[in-house]
């Protein structure tokens, strides 16, 4: 690597002149770590030219795995075994499951776990199991815990189906322009519910063993029949959806039902249409999951040529490890290839480096250029989107296709033409997927139809997939460095929604990141594109950063602030979420504030020495409240774009000369 000069950063404010000796030591050794840390991605790059880290999640999936394996019948003595290990180590000394590090025992995921324990013969009176059935109890029982927990009992027989909310497949009768259908469902709730609603109506009989018997996890075994609790409020979406439920159930237990099989051949049309062009139906768990059901189900025996191939498609998820198999929910390639390319591209990596170049090309194949379910409320577009998976044709994403143009900007790329028509047409897509209210989703188009949320099956929390803050703002950056300028009615229209979105502190909400961090960061950067970054309220967010960050000058945030809002901004310090504040900062003070310098300092003395960062704190959200994610390459990608972020904007202002990478300048390890 060229030598690098380097000139003084002016004094921080500090309490002490140790702090402020220790803060130019660190930061001294600025441009040694982008270095490591761009080396260190560059290492972790697939021959073919794209990253994919793990995907975590918690034992909701591997309890999940165990009983599929059992209704499969293909529950290998030793698969299962390491599945249960895995669950067994998660188990807390109160004796439930969580859904994140550090977080309170959960009620589905225990009772989930219980179940999983018992199919793999974890006898019942053993002590971990006591103290499992004994949490489940303080936690109100098996009759609170959620919809879905009950469904796959009561398809294997452990519960009765009037516990379960009625899922029938009329609804796939419901023509689009009706006011409710599937299509006002959530890209991700129309896979999970749709095979849901074909073993509902065939309830295939998938008795399991004796053993696996649940009765002793009701608090009140008289409450066996009662599905959910009413509304206090008489006159309530969520009352109203209950009595619907209890005409629903009636219904199906009528001798004759005329629209029944027109309504399943709907239902396996539409689920033998989606699972082609994907890995999976929606290429998520439980989609893929209840497909794979759907299919028996239907006819489709395990060695069916098509339920082989899901099911091939779903063990791709697993894991092992030494005595234990993990689950990931999904995969994230294209999603960890857009970040960290623009990562390395902050960090100096040359625009026509062979490593970026492969990876746009990667990237490229990738784009949709077919049909999706997003077509149905937008008709006019032309597709052009990109996904999170490696094939999920059905359901190209927003948040991904912005970042995929934002990661292809600076590529030199030797088919130019090539890369100019794949830009032009996801750029005119991501445009013409904006919301009525200004503001973008992730899947859909105008999919906000919140009294869906009441429904017994919503309580997942995802129904809808309304306009975000932390989308929207990816978008409005994305567009603002392919030069659209503030005064655009498309950016006019985001910033709008933008404002009306922004919490009274200047915080932003983070949908689908780890979390009011996350979403006041990505807004401050997008609206850093646009040069709005000096208005009140933008100035607002960046005091509301300052308010949160550590006296180290790191930040955390705790899942717990999706359950308790006064928790926001507060929890133990990570360097993803540390790497967001500081880009926060960057975007709306000078290089030379304190709390730039600070949050910078903190990530260059936290890098280990092989140019990673470590971090045990899930910073990833699914469904907010229920079920959360670890993307374990946001800890190294996010802060080496944080880190030469402010090496950039410090050098642009003059106060910090650093290493400007040229051409063949910069060492790669050893093979790369």
């Amino acid at each position: 690597m060229a030598t690098s000069t380097r000139v003084g950063l002016e004094s921080p404010v500090s309490s002490g002149a140790t702090f402020t000796s220790r803060l130019h030591e660190r930061l001294e050794r600025l441009d040694e770590g982008i270095e490591r840390g761009a080396n260190h991605l560059l290492s972790l790059q697939v021959e073919a030219g794209y990253w994919v880290g793990e995907l975590e999640a918690d034992t909701t999936l591997e309890s999940d795995y165990i009983y599929y394996l059992h209704v499969l019948g293909k529950a290998d003595p030793e698969r299962v075994a390491k599945l249960a290990n895995y669950v067994r180590t998660r188990q807390l000394p109160d004796g439930g499951w969580s859904i994140y590090p550090d977080g309170p025992s959960e009620l589905s995921a225990t009772c989930k776990a219980y179940f999983a324990l018992k199919l793999a013969g974890d006898p019942q009176d053993s002590p971990h199991m006591v103290r499992a059935k004994e949490m489940v109890h303080r936690l109100g029982g098996l009759e609170r815990t959620n919809s879905y927990v009950r469904f796959y009992l009561a398809l294997v027989g452990a519960v009765g189906w009037e516990l379960v909310p009625a899922i029938l497949p009329e609804l796939m009768l419901l023509p689009n322009w009706f006011y409710l259908n599937i299509y006002e469902m959530s890209s991700w709730t129309r896979g999970i519910v749709i095979p849901m609603a074909i073993l509902s109506a065939l309830r295939p009989d998938w008795r399991l063993p004796e053993r696996a018997h649940v009765d002793e996890l009701f608090c009140d075994i008289s409450r066996k029949k009662a599905a959910f609790d009413w509304s206090d409020q008489l006159l309530s979406w969520r009352n109203f959806f209950l009595a619907l439920d209890r005409a629903l159930k009636l219904y199906e237990k009528l001798p004759w039902k005329p629209l029944r099989q027109r309504a399943l051949r709907e239902a396996k049309s539409w689920l033998l249409d989606h699972v082609e062009r994907t890995e999976g139906l929606a290429a998520i768990y439980p989609a893929m999951m209840n497909s794979i059901f759907a299919l028996m189900a239907l006819g489709h025996r395990p060695d069916d040529p098509l339920t082989a191939r899901e099911i091939r498609e779903f063990s791709r998820f697993e894991i092992e490890d030494g005595e234990t198999i993990r689950m990931q929910p999904c995969v994230s390639p294209v999603w960890d290839t857009c970040i960290a390319m623009v990562a390395l591209e902050e960090a100096g990596v040359p625009p026509d480096h062979p490593a970026l170049v492969k990876s746009a090309d990667w990237i490229l194949s990738k784009q949709v250029l077919g049909a999706g379910d997003w077509q149905v409320k937008n008709k006019d577009a032309e597709p052009g989107g990109w996904v999170f998976e490696f094939r999920n044709d059905f359901y190209p994403d927003v948040d991904d296709t912005a970042f995929v143009l934002m990661a292809l900007q600076r590529v030199k790329f030797p088919d130019p033409k090539r890369m100019e028509a794949a830009v032009r047409r996801g750029v005119q897509w991501l445009l013409s997927m904006q919301n009525r209210d200004g503001g973008w989703g992730a899947f859909d188009r105008d999919n906000n139809k919140a009294f869906l949320c009441n429904i017994p099956f919503a309580d997942h929390n995802a129904m809808i997939d309304p306009s975000t803050a932390d989308v929207t703002a990816r978008v409005l950056e994305c567009i603002g460095r392919y030069g659209w300028a503030a005064d655009h009615p498309a950016v006019q229209r985001g910033l709008k929604f933008l404002l009306k979105d922004q919490c009274e502190d200047g915080s932003w909400f983070g949908r689908w990141g780890v979390n009011y961090v996350y979403g006041t960061s990505g807004v401050l950067r997008a609206l850093e594109t646009v040069s709005l970054t000096a208005k009140e309220y933008c100035q607002r967010a960046v005091r509301w950063l300052r308010t949160v960050q550590k006296a180290d000058g790191s930040f955390g945030e705790s899942l717990r602030s999706y359950d308790e809002p006064a928790t926001k901004g507060q929890g133990n310090s990570t360097a993803s979420q540390t790497a967001w504040g500081l880009i926060g900062l960057l975007a709306g003070a000078d290089t030379n504030d304190p709390a730039i310098q600070k949050a910078a300092a903190y990530l260059v003395e936290q890098q280990n020495g092989d140019g990673s960062w470590s971090e045990d704190e899930f910073t990833g959200t699914g469904f907010p409240c229920v079920f959360y994610l670890k993307y374990h390459l946001y800890r190294n990608s996010f802060p080496l774009y944080a880190l030469a972020r402010f090496r950039n904007q410090a050098q642009e202002a003059r106060q910090y000369c650093a290493l400007t990478f040229q051409p063949g300048q910069f060492r790669l390890r050893s093979g790369f």
